[in-house]
């Protein structure tokens, strides 16, 4: 993994930020000052990019490349669509992550330390957690149904199973 500096980081950012549903609603401006506690970080593929064994106060949007994520070595799913984020589930409960994530091919993130939000103007900070929590729920709603139609699945599954067994 390697970091972008941030003055290359910034241009990167501002070109590619118009495609990432989250950031497109801010100005320039403010994208900038996000940027400020940002950086873009590079994985090869097959890099460890974080573990679900730990407490990470950051969150992670997907640039480029696709994601796998797992949870005790098991898939969960692949994320592949700019703007996709991982790693929010330490933010929304302060708990450690949910599940690991790693490139699966050579990936670009977008990485935000959760920490320097806190030095954002009242109104700033205000906009970007309201848009935040907003992507969170989207993020958490598509989720969970995905969720919810995996386990009617496995519920019908066993109802099959238990018929053919009698």
């Amino acid at each position: 993994m390697f970091e972008t500096e941030r003055a290359q980081a910034r241009e990167i950012f501002l070109e590619k930020v118009k495609t990432i549903p989250f950031l497109n609603t801010f100005e320039e401006e403010d994208l900038q000052g996000i940027l400020q506690y940002s950086a873009l970080r590079h994985y090869e593929a097959g890099e460890f990019i974080i573990d679900e064994n730990y407490y990470d106060n950051s969150i992670y949007f997907l640039i480029s490349g696709s994601v796998r994520i797992t949870r005790k070595g098991k898939e969960i799913r692949v994320l592949r669509r700019r703007g996709e984020i991982f790693g929010e589930m330490s933010i929304v409960d302060g708990s450690f992550l949910s599940s690991s994530a790693y490139a699966i091919v050579e990936t670009t993130c977008l990485v935000t330390n959760m920490t320097h939000v806190k030095s954002f103007s009242e109104k700033d900070s205000l906009v970007f957690y309201s848009v935040l929590y907003k992507t969170f729920a989207e993020t958490l709603a598509e989720r969970l149904r995905t969720a919810m139609q995996e386990l009617a699945n496995a519920r019908a599954e066993i109802e099959e199973l238990k018929q053919e067994l009698g």
